[in-house]
C-alpha cells in the first residue's frame, strides 16, 4: 500500500478540524440558547411517539392477503321446480359481478366522482390526503366532519378490513393497507371489490344492487346520467336518494358529469344531455317474488337454518351470508291452484259468519308515527285488491284508515268492535274511500306431493303468508280422523283378511279397568248393524267396523302400520286407530303416496340439492351414488345402475288392494262429491270429535294431496261441518284447476294381484254376470292376494270357512283381552277414550 500523499493529508486534517469546531459550536449553543435545546427534545419525543404509535399501528392491521380469498356477505337465492328464481333470503341488497361485467361509462363516473388518479397512484393520492389534513385542521372542535381525501383503494381498506371509525388512526391505517392491497391485487380487482361492496344506500351494496334499487335496471343498461347519479351516492346515499334533496343531488351529479368531460370519458355533448335528464328514480320497494309460495319458501328457510345456520357467525354456507343457491321442488303452477283452493274453502266456511276481530293491534298508536308502526308490524295479504291497514280514527259509523305506504283513506263498513289501532283487512270501496274486509278465523293446510318421487310441489299453510309464518301444513299437530283408517284396513288385510271379509257392523265395547268399566264405540251418527265388507266399511266409514278390524288384527300391528308409513307412534289404544292420535297434513300426505306407489315410500322432499356460492353441490336429497358412472372407458361390464331410493314400508299387493277400495270412498263413498271429475281419483274424508278438524286426503298415481280445516284453538266447527263437505271441496278445486296434470290412467295392479268378480254387498263371487258402469253396480272388480279370493263353492260352505276364520281370530283376541284385564292398570286407556273416538269418522 502507498503512503497517502501531502494533499490529502491536508484535507483530512481540514475536515477534522472543521468537525472539531462545529462540534464546538453545537455544544456552546445547547448549553447557552434554551430554546434549542427545548426544540431538539419535542422533535425527539415526537419521532419515538411517532415511531411507538406506527409501531402499534402497523402490528395492529390486518393481513392484506385475505382480499385475495375474501368471500363477501351475499343472500340465498331459490330457484323452483323449473329453475327460475322464485325467492332470496336476504336483509341486504347484494350482487357480485366481475370487473368486466362493468360498463366503461359506471367505471369512468365513479372515478370521476372519488379518485380520478386511480390507474396511477399507489394507494395513496397525497394531493388529495393534504387538503383532507388542511380541512380536518380548519374544522377541529366544529363538530363537522372533515372531507376524507381517501383513495378508492383506501376505501376498500376501510370497507372491508378495518372499518368507518372517524378517527386520524383510522386514516393512519388506511394509508398502510392502501399500500399493502395496490401490492397484493391489480387496479382492476380493487375496483372490482369496490364497485361490489360500496354501501350506496336503500340496504344496497354494489352498484348492480344500487342500480336495481334505485332505476329497476341491471348496470348494462343504465344511461349516462344514471351512472352519474349512482357514482355521487357513497358520499351520503341517505340525503342524495330522497326526494326533498333532489336539487342537491342533481347538483353532486352535474359536477361529476363536468368531472368526466374534464377527465375526456365522456363529450361534452354527452355530459349536456345527461345534465337536461331528471334523477328518473323509481319508488323504494322491495324484491317483486310471487307471494304464492310463501309458505313453501318459509318452510325451505326454517331447514336451511336448522343445517347451516343464520348469519356468517354460523358459518360459510349461512343462509343470510352464504351466497346458497338452492334448488326446490316448488311448482308454481301447482302452488297457486293449491293457495285459491284453500283460501276458497277457507271463505265458503266463513260466509256470512260476520267480522272475527282484527288481524293484529298496534296498542300504542301514534299519530306522528304511525307508518313506521304499520311497517314494524310486517302483516300483509295477497288477496285480490285487499290491503292491510291501521284504523286511525273512529266517528260513528265511519273512520280513517292508514296504510305502510303514509296514505291514509275514509274506512266504511265500520263493525260495532272495531277500535282505534287494530290492523286490518280492507279493500277500495269508491269515491277514494275502503271497507273493512274480514280474514277468516278459520285456518287450515294443504301440501301436494309427486308420488313416485317424495317431492312436495306445493305447501298452503293458511289463508296468507303475510299475515303469519305459522305453517299449519308443516308444523300443525291435527288429528287426522278417519284418513288414518285405510291403514287399519291395510293391517287388517296383512292380518288375512280380503276387501270381501265380512265385518259386524255392530256394538263393540271394551274394558277399560276397574275404575271406568266398559266403554261402547258408536258410529258417527249413532246406528249400525249387521255384517258388511272391509270395503263398504271403509267406503262409509264405519267407526264399529274400524274398530272391529283393528281389534282383530291386533292393535299393537296397527299402530305399527301408522309408524311404519311415518303417521306416527302411538300407544296400542284402539281410539288411535279412529284418528285420536296428532300428526300433520304433510306427515298423512306422504303417507297415502306411499299407498299410491305400491307401497314405496320416499321421503317427503322441498329441497332437491343445495350448491354454495361458488356452484359446489353441498347437499342433495338424493344421496345415491353411481359407482361406474363416471369411467372414462366402457369396461365391458353390465352399465352400472342406481339403487331404488324408496323404503318399501307396505306390501305393494296390500296397497293396490287398500287403493282400489278407497276408489270406492270417490265413487260411492263419503267423497262422491269427486266423482264429476272424471278422473281416476282415490282418497278419504275424516271429520274429528267436535267436530274440531274436517279432513281429506288422497290424488291419483302422480299426485296425493291432503287439506284440513279448523280453528287453531281447536273448537266446534258446527255440526254440519264434515271432510266430504267441507275439505274435499278444496281438494275437488285444486284438481279442476290443474287438471291436465292429473294422470287419466287407471291405477296399475302390481305382480300377484287377481282382479276378482264380487257381488259389492256379499262379497260373494259372481260368474253370471259383468261389473257395470254405475258406481253403485252390484258387481265389481275386487283386488285379491293370491288364494285368498272367493273359491267357486256353495254359499253355505263359504259362509262356514269365513265364520270359523272370524272366530279363530276373535278367540284369540278375546284371549289376549282376559289376560289384559288381569293387569288393568299396565294397560289402561286414557279415561277420555271413549269421548276422544266417539264421533270420529
Amino acid at each position: 500500500m502507498s503512503e497517502p500523499s501531502e494533499a490529502e493529508e491536508n484535507l483530512s486534517y481540514k475536515v477534522r478540524r472543521e468537525a472539531s469546531g462545529l462540534a464546538s459550536r453545537l455544544a456552546r449553543m445547547w448549553r447557552e440558547r434554551k430554546w434549542l435545546r427545548r426544540l431538539l427534545i419535542a422533535a425527539a419525543i415526537l419521532v419515538v411517539v411517532f415511531l411507538i404509535a406506527w409501531t402499534i399501528i402497523v402490528r395492529s392491521l390486518p393481513s392484506a392477503d385475505k382480499l385475495l380469498d375474501y368471500q363477501p356477505p351475499l343472500p340465498t337465492m331459490v330457484r323452483g321446480i323449473d329453475g327460475e328464481i322464485v325467492y332470496s333470503y336476504a336483509r341486504e341488497r347484494r350482487v357480485q359481478l366481475r370487473f368486466v361485467d362493468f360498463p366503461e361509462p359506471l367505471t369512468n363516473a365513479f372515478l370521476s366522482a372519488e379518485d380520478k388518479t386511480f390507474w396511477s397512484h399507489g394507494g395513496v393520492d397525497l394531493t388529495g390526503l393534504a387538503g383532507a389534513v388542511v380541512d380536518y385542521v380548519s374544522k377541529l372542535g366544529s363538530g363537522q366532519r372533515a372531507k376524507g381525501g381517501s383513495t378508492i383503494t383506501q376505501q376498500v381498506a376501510k370497507n372491508i378490513l378495518i372499518g368507518d371509525e372517524y378517527s386520524v388512526t383510522r386514516k393512519l391505517k388506511e394509508m398502510v393497507l392502501a399500500r399493502r392491497i395496490e401490492s397484493v391485487l391489480t387496479k382492476e380487482q380493487i375496483l372490482e371489490l369496490y364497485l361490489n361492496e360500496i354501501p350506496l344506500g336503500r340496504q344496497s351494496f354494489g352498484v348492480q344492487a344500487a342500480s336495481r334499487a334505485y332505476f329497476g335496471k341491471d348496470v348494462g343498461e343504465l344511461e349516462l346520467h344514471e351512472a352519474a347519479f349512482l357514482a355521487i351516492l357513497p358520499k351520503a346515499p341517505e340525503r342524495y336518494s330522497r326526494a326533498k334533496h333532489a336539487d342537491l343531488a342533481i347538483a353532486r351529479r352535474n359536477y361529476v358529469l363536468e368531472q368526466m368531460v374534464e377527465n375526456g370519458w365522456a363529450t361534452r355533448a354527452e355530459a349536456d344531455a345527461a345534465k337536461a335528464q331528471p334523477l328518473g328514480l323509481i319508488r323504494r320497494q322491495s324484491e317483486s317474488y310471487d307471494s304464492a309460495g310463501g309458505y313453501f319458501v318459509e318452510e325451505v328457510r326454517r331447514r336451511l337454518i336448522e343445517r347451516y345456520g343464520e348469519t356468517a357467525e354460523d358459518g360459510d354456507n349461512s343462509v343470510y351470508a352464504g351466497g346458497l343457491w338452492v334448488r326446490t321442488s316448488l311448482d308454481t303452477e301447482m302452488q297457486r291452484a293449491a293457495r285459491n283452493a284453500l283460501r276458497a274453502g277457507l271463505l265458503r266456511y266463513h260466509a256470512g259468519k260476520g267480522w272475527r276481530g282484527p288481524i293484529d293491534r298496534i296498542t300504542d298508536l301514534d299519530p306522528d308515527r304511525w307508518q313506521s308502526q304499520v311497517i314494524l308490524a310486517n302483516k300483509s295479504v295477497d288477496y285480490e285488491d285487499w290491503r292491510v291497514g291501521v284504523v286511525l280514527s273512529l266517528d260513528g259509523n265511519r273512520g280513517r284508515i292508514g296504510f305502510a305506504d303514509g296514505e291514509s283513506y275514509d274506512l266504511t263498513n265500520i263493525p260495532d268492535r272495531l277500535r282505534t289501532g287494530d290492523l286490518i283487512a280492507a279493500a277500495p270501496a269508491g269515491s277514494g274511500s275502503y271497507a273493512v274486509r274480514t280474514i277468516p278465523e278459520v285456518a287450515g293446510g294443504m301440501v301436494v306431493e309427486e308420488v313416485d318421487t317424495g317431492r312436495v310441489v306445493a305447501v298452503q299453510g293458511g289463508f296468507d303468508s303475510g299475515l303469519g309464518s305459522f305453517n299449519r301444513a308443516t308444523q300443525a299437530m291435527r288429528q287426522p280422523g278417519s284418513t288414518i283408517k285405510p291403514f287399519v284396513y291395510a293391517t287388517g288385510l296383512e292380518a288375512g283378511m280380503t276387501p270381501a271379509s265380512m265385518v259386524l257392523d255392530g256394538q263393540f265395547c271394551v274394558y277399560q279397568g276397574a275404575a271406568l268399566g266398559q266403554k261402547c264405540f258408536r258410529n258417527f251418527g249413532g246406528g249400525g248393524g249387521g255384517t258388511h265388507t272391509m270395503r263398504w266399511g271403509l267406503e262409509q266409514s264405519r267407526n264399529l267396523m274400524t274398530v272391529r278390524i283393528a281389534n282383530d288384527s291386533g292393535m299393537d300391528r296397527v299402530t305399527k302400520t301408522f309408524s311404519n308409513v311415518g303417521i306416527g307412534d302411538y300407544k296400542p289404544y284402539l281410539s288411535f286407530a279412529l284418528g285420536a292420535g296428532e300428526t300433520t297434513v304433510l306427515r298423512m300426505v306422504n303417507a297415502y303416496a306411499a299407498l299410491a306407489n305400491q307401497g314405496v315410500q320416499y321421503d317427503a322432499t322441498l329441497i332437491d340439492y343445495v350448491q354454495d356460492r361458488n356452484g359446489k353441490v353441498i347437499w342433495r336429497a338424493d344421496s345415491r351414488r353411481c359407482v361406474g358412472c363416471d369411467m372414462d372407458e366402457w369396461d365391458g361390464k353390465p352399465m352400472p345402475r342406481l339403487e331404488p331410493r324408496g323404503k318399501q314400508v307396505m306390501d305393494p299387493r296390500t296397497a293396490f288392494q287398500t287403493v282400489h277400495m278407497l276408489t270406492g270412498v270417490v265413487t260411492r263413498g263419503t267423497a262422491v262429491v269427486l266423482r264429476d271429475l272424471g278422473l281416476p281419483l282415490f282418497g278419504k274424508t275424516g271429520t274429528t270429535t267436535g267436530p274440531t278438524n274436517v279432513w281429506f286426503v288422497g290424488g291419483s298415481q302422480k299426485y296425493v294431496s291432503g287439506v284440513y280445516l279448523g280453528f287453531d284453538q281447536p273448537r266446534s266447527m258446527g255440526g254440519y261441518a264434515q271432510g266430504g263437505r267441507l275439505a274435499a271441496p278444496v281438494f275437488k278445486q285444486l284438481v279442476q284447476e290443474t287438471k291436465d296434470r292429473w294422470r287419466t290412467q287407471p291405477f296399475i295392479a302390481p305382480e300377484g294381484v287377481r282382479m276378482v268378480k264380487i257381488d259389492r254387498r256379499t262379497g260373494k263371487r259372481v260368474f253370471g254376470a259383468e261389473p257395470g258402469s254405475d258406481p253403485k253396480a252390484s258387481v265389481i272388480w275386487e283386488a285379491f292376494q293370491p288364494d285368498t279370493e272367493p273359491k267357486r263353492s256353495t254359499a253355505d260352505e263359504f259362509a262356514q270357512q269365513r265364520d270359523a276364520l272370524i272366530a279363530a281370530i276373535r278367540r284369540g283376541r278375546q284371549a289376549q283381552q282376559s289376560a289384559t284385564r288381569s293387569n288393568a292398570s299396565a294397560s289402561e286407556e286414557p279415561k277420555n277414550f271413549a269421548e276422544e273416538q266417539g264421533g270420529v269418522y
